[in-house]
């Protein structure tokens, strides 16, 4: 263990399934990782092409920064090991008033991957809160199974199908997770999770970052890829990638091209038509 959580904190997360909030980012560098996000944006007219879904740290170095954060790593490797890859990362912005939310599901549900020893870290770049929509979680249930979903495809749904669990949710029982800017949470891939609309007047800006073990395989595709970001690959069953060397390289443009035509072959497996809002 790194030490960045307590045994009681470690305890909690597989507990729970879940942990947070972590101190990560002080202030000022908040504010950077803002700013270099919104440039990004502005630069891009809103987002590059599907890289809003996935991968972006291969062609931002801001999020390659975040993704391979010592102070990330040090709470992810408390609870999942010292060798720790980079599978994907997603940016999860809701604006006020859009109506837009996440449904009832399990992060595990299309990612291909062949065992939960899998997490995100949610990374907040503004408040996440309940009258912004934070994420809430159902405490114990990433010891359940796999639980079959429906696809809804709406396009008010941030997800990569619209995905819900068709299981009731007991509302009463969900934790929400609430970040102050510059604050982390970490969950389990099977933990069930959700986020209501954005009632708030500012933006609710996230990055999540998914890290996986050596030995999870992807089941449903060959050639998957990941950064190993800590420790060393005992498995080999993964491609390694490399970071950009600066924003938008050309190289890793061309590397994230491939990765994402392979990566939507999984996620939207059996759905004859995909949302233009992809994410996961």
């Amino acid at each position: 263990m790194s030490g960045k959580l307590g045994e009681a904190q470690v305890a909690e997360y597989h507990q729970d399934g879940f942990y947070g909030p972590i101190d990560v980012l002080g202030s000022d560098e908040v504010i950077q990782y803002r700013k270099r996000f919104e440039a990004y944006e502005a630069m891009h007219n809103g987002w590059y092409e599907l890289s809003k879904g996935q991968k972006l740290y291969l062609l931002q170095t801001w999020v390659a920064e975040l993704a391979s954060n010592e102070t990330i790593l040090d709470a992810v490797e408390d609870v999942m090991g010292k060798d720790i890859f980079v599978w994907g990362s997603s940016l999860f912005v809701k604006e006020p008033g859009q109506g837009t939310y996440v449904s009832w599901h399990q992060d595990s549900t299309y990612w291909g991957l062949s065992k939960p020893d899998v997490l995100t870290a949610w990374i907040a770049l503004s408040p996440a809160t309940i009258e912004s929509g934070c994420m809430k979680m159902m405490p114990g249930t990433h010891k359940w199974q796999q639980i079959d979903h429906k696809d809804t495809l709406s396009e008010k749904n941030l997800l990569t199908r619209g995905q819900e669990i068709i299981v009731d949710v007991d509302e009463d029982k969900a934790v929400a997770v609430e970040l102050l800017p510059g604050q982390v949470s970490l969950h389990n891939i099977r933990t069930v999770h959700a986020s209501e609309p954005n009632r708030s007047d500012y933006r609710r800006i996230g990055v999540a970052v998914r890290y996986i073990a050596p030995d999870v395989r992807q089941v449903n595709a060959p050639d998957d890829s990941a950064w190993l970001v800590r420790g060393e690959d005992k498995f080999g069953n993964f491609i390694h990638e490399t970071p950009p060397k600066a924003d938008m390289d050309a190289a890793a443009i061309a590397e994230h091209e491939r990765i994402m035509e392979l990566r939507q072959g999984v996620l939207y497996k059996g759905v004859a038509g995909k949302p233009a809002h992809a994410d996961i």
